[in-house]
């Protein structure tokens, strides 16, 4: 198990085993993201991730669970990634499932018959980072993507049978765009109709352009109790949901929350509305939140 440079996965991931199979970010121009200014972008060679697997196999040969690095592992071709979880399958007998963080374009540029293969092959779970549904506030931050293609992106993945992990961010589009942000937010999730979606709550990174904005004045970031409002808003504007595991369980959160959209998007505005009545002392400190 070798690594390079920062590597990063989701809360839900916390329990896998976390293989490199690229550096950094093919896109790596979000505004607000700090994640990767460490490493350009790279292919890891095949030898160097055959040769990770099976070391991993010798410590810890029960592995169930694998999670694929960095910021979008998917980005590599089918053609790539099939001997990958091929030598995983063979590597790990209780293999349960492999997951990987990819974007939009990712998504898109595979056909249905590759996704479907590579779920075959067990990438039964990938996260997108929605960010947001606003495509004012996607165009300022650089997401590299719409709203609408990363809808797009969301149903061309499930209809091939892989479960997307929808991600959002509180605090986004600034004091100025917060209320679009939010709605525009929730109505995007509610096209997409995800099986899980998490939000996190915007923290600026010293050396990204949206802190050198901050500083400039030029980016307002919303107080902690607009964040939970901005929340609610989100919650309140999803609509049609089937079934969505919801968490915004991530360490930059103000308020922990979870429960199923679907069920219980009453009960999860209640306990909002109890936190903001409730004030600061409801709050997460700052110096316990973290990226």
């Amino acid at each position: 198990m070798r690594y390079y440079g920062t590597v990063v996965r989701p809360p839900s991931e916390a329990d896998s085993y976390i293989l490199q199979i690229t550096y950094g970010c093919s896109h790596n121009e979000c505004a607000f993201c700090g994640t990767y200014l460490d490493k350009p972008f790279q292919v890891r060679p095949a030898e160097a991730v055959l040769e990770d697997i099976e070391l991993t196999r010798e410590i810890i040969p029960d592995t169930m669970r694998v999670f694929l690095a960095d910021g979008n592992a998917l980005v590599l071709s089918t053609r790539r990634l099939v001997p990958i979880l091929d030598a995983l399958s063979a590597a790990f007998p209780n293999l349960r499932r492999v997951g990987a963080y990819a974007n939009a374009r990712d998504l898109l540029d595979k056909s249905h018959d590759e996704l479907t293969l590579l779920r075959e092959k067990r990438l039964q779970i990938v996260y997108l980072g929605l960010e947001s549904g606003s495509d004012e506030v996607l165009r300022r931050v650089n997401k590299g993507a719409t709203s609408s293609e990363m809808i797009e992106a969301v149903h061309h993945a499930k209809a091939a049978g892989i479960r997307i992990s929808v991600i959002g961010i509180l605090g986004m589009g600034g004091a100025e765009l917060s209320a679009e942000h939010a709605e525009a937010t929730g109505r995007v999730v509610s096209d997409m109709d995800p099986p899980y979606l998490s939000l996190l709550t915007l923290m600026l990174v010293p050396g990204t352009p949206l802190h050198q904005q901050w500083q400039e004045g030029k980016f307002e970031l919303p107080g902690p109790e607009d964040m939970l409002a901005e929340l609610r808003q989100i919650i309140l504007h999803t609509n049609g949901l089937t079934r969505c595991l919801f968490r915004t369980n991530h360490a930059s959160n103000y308020v922990p929350l979870a429960g199923t959209l679907s069920r219980d998007k009453e009960s999860l505005l209640e306990t909002l509305d109890a936190a903001l009545a409730r004030g600061k002392s409801a709050l997460r400190p700052e110096a316990w939140r973290g990226l």
